[in-house]
């Protein structure tokens, strides 16, 4: 079975810092192109980050600069460091791999929480 486990989340300041983690099993992982997506009370889930098969990434506009991205393919997992938190960050976010022409696999999610 195939199975994301997100971590890592949690309670921080504005401008602190945080780390995830997804733990993905159940498939062949370096096949896999990974994301974080997050989603806030009362509105749509959105594109945080992916991460390609060949390490290429892309942001949000809104996390630019401040969040990376990055996987480890050895371990089959990804992380998102998030840089200089702030309040607009506040949602749960969740882990997605997807393979080109197949199916998309969601973790269920950690809460993330900016406040002070």
């Amino acid at each position: 079975q195939v199975q994301l486990v997100e971590s890592g989340g949690g309670l921080v300041q504005p401008g602190g810092s945080l780390r995830l983690s997804c733990a993905a099993s159940g498939i062949t992982f370096s096949l896999y192109t990974m994301g974080w997506y997050r989603q806030a009370p009362g509105k749509q889930r959105e594109l945080v980050a992916l991460i390609t098969t060949s390490g290429m990434t892309n942001f949000a506009d809104s996390v630019k600069g401040r969040f990376t991205i990055s996987r480890d393919n050895a371990k089959n997992m990804v992380y998102l460091q998030m840089n200089s938190l702030k309040p607009e960050d506040t949602a749960v976010y969740y882990c997605k791999a997807t393979m080109w022409a197949g199916p998309n696999y969601w973790g269920q999610g950690t809460q993330v929480t900016v406040s002070s």
